[in-house]
C-alpha cells in the first residue's frame, strides 16, 4: 500500500496522539463495527475470514511490532494500514473529523492528506476551513500539517 487514510470522530477523542509500534499481543482494542476487544494476533486470525482487509494483513503480519496510534487515553485510534478502531468511528451525529494519514513516503502522504482533507473541507460549517496538526517526529522535528501552501509545477 501506498497510504493509509483514517476517519475519526475528534469529539470522542483527546489529544495528543501518539504513533507507536509495539509487539502484536500488547495492542488491545475493538476494531471498528466490532464490540469485542482484540489484541493483535487475535485481529489478524479474525480478520483473515474478511474478504476486504484480508489482502492488508501481510503488510504487517509478520511484523514482530505494528503500528498503532493511540490518544491520550489510550484508546486505540487505528492500527494502520489495516483497520481502524470501533471507539472513534464515524457517525451521523460526528461535528468534528480527525483525519489521519500514514505512509512510508513522506510526499505521498502529504499529497493524499492534502485531498482528502480539501475533499472533507467542503462540508465544513465554514467551508475550506481547517484546523492544523503540530507533528512532532522520533527524532524531535515540528513540522504542522496540513501543508496546503502553493506550489509550482
Amino acid at each position: 500500500t501506498l497510504v493509509a487514510i483514517g476517519t475519526h470522530d475528534l469529539d470522542t477523542l483527546q489529544g495528543p496522539f501518539t504513533y507507536e509500534a509495539l509487539p502484536p499481543q500488547d495492542i488491545k482494542f475493538a476494531p471498528l463495527n466490532r464490540t469485542e476487544e482484540l489484541d493483535g494476533v487475535q485481529l489478524m486470525q479474525t480478520l483473515e475470514s474478511d474478504l476486504k482487509l484480508r489482502a492488508y494483513l501481510p503488510i504487517i503480519r509478520d511484523s514482530p511490532v505494528y503500528p498503532v496510534i493511540y490518544d491520550a487515553q489510550r484508546r486505540v485510534l487505528s492500527l494502520p494500514p489495516i483497520i481502524n478502531g470501533n471507539h472513534s468511528r464515524i457517525t451521523l451525529n460526528t461535528r468534528n473529523v480527525l483525519i489521519e494519514c500514514t505512509a512510508t513516503d513522506l510526499t505521498k502522504a502529504m499529497v493524499t492528506l492534502n485531498m482528502i482533507i480539501t475533499a472533507f473541507s467542503t462540508y465544513c460549517e465554514s467551508p475550506y476551513t481547517v484546523e492544523p496538526v503540530k507533528v512532532i517526529t522520533h527524532d524531535k522535528q515540528e513540522r504542522v500539517y496540513p501543508d496546503l501552501s502553493t506550489r509550482l509545477l
